[in-house]
């Protein structure tokens, strides 16, 4: 019971664990009890939502990427430099948020459209951090500001940490999803980028892992990303209110485009490009 709860992307095993002992999951209108054995035809309920169950018998994907400038984080396979193709992964994925082409650093990839949402949310508080080089001395007073919120994008940013480390680059840790965020934080004070690499996201850091290459999440780190996501929201509603009009403009046009494309792939069937990143093995 509690991994087909948890395969579902609404929590991790402990905390479906501690749902079926208070007794808020039920199994086909009985209470259910941890260790109950489930099958694809059982209607589950948690806290009266109906439990989608993962029929294929498959678990989702769930992949960390260190993306390489030059490559484009959409699903839209007829842009150049996709980051769909360049990975190549033999099963449908999509990224969970987006570098912009000229970044590089931490991404991730999956299958489970339950927990994009709770992930990106800038409400859900959960952190990505940032190593930046920029054109001009990193000064006290320039760490300051950024931390203390900028006006850009129609808003003020969120209060963010910011550091110092060395003559012309800082570590930045944001709550955030704005459109191009950290280069606007800096346009805004005279200072342009000239590298930004993501390192983390939440637990995750991009370690050992070569630019380029991808590896699947460990066990250890799904089952701290299903805790801290289990109050976040990550409702329909959320999937379309974004944090600026850019983004949801965006958001639209790559809905919009996947739907098209969806038609196009059952009329025509394109050759799939073969990809250039590597699986990474620890």
């Amino acid at each position: 019971m509690n991994k087909a709860i948890s395969d579902s992307g609404m929590c991790s095993r402990r905390e479906a664990d501690r749902l079926i002992a208070e007794g808020r999951v039920t199994i086909n209108g009985k209470t259910a009890k941890i260790g109950d054995k489930i099958s694809n035809s059982d209607e589950v309920i948690v806290d009266d939502r109906r439990l989608k169950l993962n029929k294929s018998g498959e678990r989702p994907v769930y992949i960390a990427f260190n993306k390489p400038r030059g490559i484009v984080c959409t699903t839209e396979t007829d842009v150049k430099d996709n980051i769909i193709d360049y990975i190549n992964f033999p099963k449908r994925i999509f990224p969970i948020g987006r570098l912009d082409k000229p970044s590089e650093g931490l991404i991730f990839l999956t299958s489970d459209g339950n927990i994009v949402n709770k992930i990106l949310r800038a409400g859900n508080n959960h952190e990505k951090e940032y190593i930046v080089t920029v054109d001009q001395p990193v000064t006290d007073e320039f760490v300051k500001k950024m931390m203390n919120g900028v006006p850009v994008l129609d808003t003020v940013t969120k209060k963010c940490q910011v550091f110092k480390e060395s003559e012309f680059v800082f570590r930045i840790i944001l709550t955030q999803g704005l459109y191009r965020q950290v280069r606007k934080m800096c346009e805004f004070f005279g200072y342009h980028v000239t590298k930004l690499k993501r390192t983390r996201i939440m637990n995750v850091t991009l370690a050992k892992l070569p630019l380029g290459a991808w590896r699947y999440l460990t066990a250890d780190e799904l089952e701290n990303i299903m805790e801290m996501v289990n109050n976040s929201s990550g409702t329909e509603e959320a999937s379309v209110k974004t944090d600026t009009p850019h983004k949801e403009k965006q958001f639209n046009k790559t809905k919009s485009s996947r739907k098209k494309g969806d038609d196009k792939t059952k009329s025509s069937p394109k050759k799939k490009k073969s990809g250039s990143a590597k699986r990474f093995y620890s």
